[in-house]
């Protein structure tokens, strides 16, 4: 699993890095909070509203220089951009069956190699009442901490919330994440 990516490119990695801050600085973004300092976690990101949000939270992986891979929907990685997709750090997701997605990440974290995962748990751009808890599962499974990170559009803001580590109570932890995201706009308000 752990390959080369766009995260971890010699000479590219560092290049795009010095690329992204200046530009991050020129549109008006910043980076805000404290993030773990673990190369070992289940990273969120929310709100996700449009692929914009996910290209504004990768930017912020270069800057604070994460390797990261993230899942997403197997129709993501058609032929002929699938190496591409896996080069950004993707990993496809065949949702139509029940694989045991939770098991798998489980046991790539069970390697005891650096994994920052990055999940959406709205697992949508588009508005949700419901979250997708798998992120948690899989955290709790690896025995990592949760990164929450969001986007704030109307400041220009992409930030990271306090981590948490998953304890004995699932629902009463995702409530509690879910509830820290409270006020925060994505870049489509109305997806919010």
């Amino acid at each position: 699993m752990y390959k080369l990516t766009i995260f971890n490119t010699p000479i590219l990695t560092p290049l795009l890095r010095l690329l992204v801050i200046p530009l991050y600085w020129l549109f008006g973004w910043r980076v805000k909070g404290d993030y773990i300092e673990s190369q070992r976690m289940v990273m969120i990101a929310a709100p996700h509203t449009s692929n914009w949000d996910f290209i504004l939270m990768l930017c912020v992986v270069f800057i604070r220089r994460l390797d990261l891979y993230w899942m997403g929907k197997k129709s993501l990685f058609p032929w002929p951009v699938s190496g591409l997709m896996k080069y950004l750090g993707g990993i496809p997701i065949d949702r139509s069956r029940a694989n045991n997605l939770v098991d798998q990440m489980v046991e790539m974290f069970d390697r005891g190699e650096p994994l920052v995962l990055l999940n959406t748990p709205e697992g949508t751009r588009g508005k949700v009442g419901q979250w997708k808890t798998g992120w948690y599962y899989i955290a709790a499974g690896a025995g990592v901490p949760v990164q929450p990170a969001y986007v704030h559009a109307p400041n220009k803001v992409v930030g990271f919330l306090a981590a948490v580590t998953p304890g004995t109570d699932a629902e009463a932890d995702i409530a509690r994440i879910k509830d820290s995201y409270k006020g925060f706009t994505g870049i489509r308000p109305e997806l919010t």
